[in-house]
C-alpha cells in the first residue's frame, strides 16, 4: 500500500472519525455513527482505497 492521503487530509479524517464515534457513544446520533471507524482507519494507514480507484493522491 502506497500512501495516498496527505497530512491535512489525514487530520480532517481523524477529526471527523473521532467526532462521529464520540457522538455515537454519547447517544447524540444512532448506530450509523460507527462509520467513523472508516475515516479513522484511512487516516491511521495514510491510505484510501477509493482514492486509488479514482486516481487521487493528496
Amino acid at each position: 500500500m502506497t500512501a495516498n492521503v496527505g497530512t491535512i487530509d489525514r487530520i480532517a479524517r481523524a477529526v471527523l472519525g473521532l467526532a462521529l464515534l464520540a457522538a455515537t457513544l454519547t447517544g447524540a446520533i444512532g448506530a450509523w455513527g460507527w462509520i467513523g471507524v472508516v475515516p479513522l482507519a484511512t487516516a491511521a494507514f495514510s491510505f484510501c482505497p477509493l482514492y486509488r480507484v479514482l486516481g487521487f493522491s493528496t
